[in-house]
């Protein structure tokens, strides 16, 4: 059975909820909510950057803003997830993602500063974040695979959006920036949901008709 049959399908043989929604619509989702997310985060840059550093200091203010991006990130991209409580099951997952991607990040940057500590942190993170999905969805073979998405999506968003940064300056050029990372990367978070989830239901649909007819003989 093709990735897009199991994923057009909304029950497993047992009644187990796959998933009904598309590469497409995942993708589309994806980047919409957290270029939303992306925004709202980078507004506090914008606006309250100079405080945040004054009163959490440079690392204090980097970990608040991973952890806006954790917290509304999830209400954003759980949709996209199907299966029994899942709200509470993405958040866990998604926020050792995401705290995996910017701890991961933050090593890289404050290490070798920009440029190198840029690239080797969309790098680092990428793939640490694709590491959490893989085994959050017990698809650890289409890691590289997750990996590789990310890190496109992710350095796309990062150093394009940049342009916007640099072009127009503050705060406009921020907020652009924000919006534009956000698109990026929300877009390529869909389609890892969307791989990781299809290969998982690919891999349980067999385990179900196995386990149906040993329990029907």
């Amino acid at each position: 059975m093709s990735r897009d049959a199991v994923l057009n399908m909304t029950m497993s043989p047992s009644g187990v909820a796959l998933t009904s929604m598309s590469l497409k619509r995942s993708i589309v989702t994806g980047g919409i909510g957290f270029s939303l997310v992306s925004l709202c985060v980078f507004a506090t840059v914008t606006f309250a950057q100079r405080s945040m550093y004054d009163r959490l200091g440079v690392t204090g203010a980097y970990i608040a803003w991973m952890i806006l991006f954790m917290l509304l990130g999830g209400i954003a991209l759980f949709p996209l997830v199907v299966g029994k409580r899942r709200l509470l099951r993405f958040y866990a997952m998604f926020g050792a993602a995401f705290f995996m991607y910017g701890i991961s990040w933050m090593a890289a940057y404050f290490a070798f500063n920009r440029g190198a500590g840029e690239w080797l942190g969309s790098f680092a993170g990428s793939v640490s974040m694709a590491l959490v999905f893989a085994a959050g969805f017990r698809v650890m073979r289409t890691a590289p695979l997750l990996a590789a998405i990310l890190f496109v999506a992710n350095s796309v968003g990062y150093f394009l959006g940049s342009v916007f940064y640099y072009t127009y300056g503050r705060p406009g050029g921020l907020l652009l920036w924000g919006a534009f990372y956000g698109l990026c990367l929300g877009a390529g978070l869909g389609a890892v949901l969307y791989i990781a989830q299809s290969d998982r239901a690919s891999r349980s649909l067999p385990e179900e008709k196995i386990r149906i007819s040993d329990e029907q003989g």
